[in-house]
């Protein structure tokens, strides 16, 4: 006989991963739309997670709880530009369709999982997210600064975009990827200015030396990457975070049957 601690426990982690908006067609349809590429959605799946999308909610700057409640781990997914006001900046003419309540939900739902140690983990933008809401900033375009394009080859495309990014022995980084030298799919251009306070940079990019992934080391699993994990079906970064909301969903489980409540911190 199973109780209700077995049939939770048995359940596939909940792994929330927030969406774009932008103006999309389907059908004989054009219309504004809450946007995620099906291979996030694929990856977490094939890692043995439920993939819960969350469009930006206003409520979520008030509350963010009401549904990091229903969450075992937070996805920041890629996408627009950050607006700059964000981290105190002026926008650079190349800083573009930038959507300031995706950046306002997105930056209240990272700062509240790092608070309550769910396990996060940010791709491209998302990385970029994380940095801002641990107090950094951000290089609005960095061709300009790098004086390449390697960072997004094609606009829109994938394709010949592979670079190596070389990262820190032994870091949550390192760990996730499985190796200490990484081959990605990059497409930004954007990246981390001054560095977040409580995160370290753990990898950089061959080409350039430029801050590729960082993370929390005073947290279970806060790693934000440059590149696109999703997009490389042998990528194992987003199993790696299915895996660690694994492991907080059982965490949980067992709180729950000692009577206290899922474990939190002060934001």
């Amino acid at each position: 006989m199973t109780n209700d601690r077995d049939v939770l426990t048995d359940r596939r982690p909940v792994i929330g991963i927030c969406t774009a908006l932008a103006r999309a067609r389907w059908g004989v349809w054009e219309r504004d739309a809450a946007l995620l590429a099906v291979s996030y959605i694929a990856a977490i799946q094939r890692a043995g997670g439920l993939a819960l999308m969350l469009p930006p909610d206003g409520h979520f700057e008030q509350d963010p709880d009401e549904v990091l409640d229903l969450l075992d781990g937070l996805i920041l997914a890629g996408g627009n530009d950050i607006d700059p006001a964000c981290y105190g900046a002026k926008a650079h003419p190349e800083t573009l369709h930038t959507v300031p309540e995706r950046d306002a939900a997105e930056l209240a739902l990272a700062r509240r999982a790092v608070a309550r140690d769910m396990p996060v983990l940010g791709i491209c933008r998302g990385m970029q997210v994380i940095n801002v809401a641990f107090g950094g900033t951000l290089s609005q375009h960095l061709p300009e600064q790098l004086g390449h394009e390697e960072h997004r080859r094609t606009p829109g495309s994938f394709e010949g975009a592979d670079h190596d990014v070389a990262l820190i022995p032994g870091s949550l980084a390192a760990r996730a990827a499985g190796e200490e030298l990484h081959t990605t799919k990059s497409h930004h251009h954007q990246g981390v200015d001054a560095l977040g306070s409580g995160l370290e940079v753990t990898g950089h990019s061959v080409l350039d030396d430029l801050p590729e992934a960082i993370e929390a080391p005073d947290r279970r699993f806060v790693l934000g990457v440059q590149w696109h994990p999703e997009a490389d079906e042998r990528s194992r970064i987003l199993g790696t975070l299915v895996e660690a909301a694994r492991e907080f969903k059982l965490e949980d489980a067992r709180a729950q049957s000692d009577g206290r409540r899922r474990l939190t911190a002060a934001p």
